[in-house]
């Protein structure tokens, strides 16, 4: 299960119900199995319950990126192909759009590389 792809949902879901009932099954899915034991063996006392709560809180109030960097080894969600399509059309028109600027003088060459490797890098 470490190198399985967590879900941000599964995860509140079980930091949640470890409010309930046993503390500490969000950290064993999340890949922190000695939280997880330290959620259970504290278990007679309200400490791992009111964490449970705040993380589920924290699960849903990050955005998907945040929880990949945090939880997935920054891995971001397996996009279908035409969503891929999309994304490197919409870079090469931008990267378009900046190479005539530079051509126009607008930026420095400098400048223009750098936000060339800036795009290139979201594709990958």
């Amino acid at each position: 299960m470490l190198n399985k792809r967590k879900s941000r949902s599964i995860a509140a879901i079980l930091a949640f119900s470890g409010t309930l009932t046993i503390s500490g099954l969000h950290k064993f899915y999340l890949g922190q199995p000695l939280w997880g034991i330290v959620y259970v063996l504290l278990s007679l006392t309200p400490i791992p319950k009111v964490a449970s709560a705040i993380e589920g809180v924290w699960y849903l109030a990050q955005d998907e990126e945040a929880f990949n960097r945090n939880f997935n080894l920054g891995q971001p969600m397996i996009q279908d192909s035409s969503s891929v399509n999309n994304q490197v059309e919409s870079i090469a028109n931008a990267l378009r759009e900046l190479d005539s600027l530079r051509q126009d003088g607008l930026i420095s060459e400098y400048e223009f590389e750098q936000k060339r490797r800036q795009m290139l890098d979201q594709m990958s």
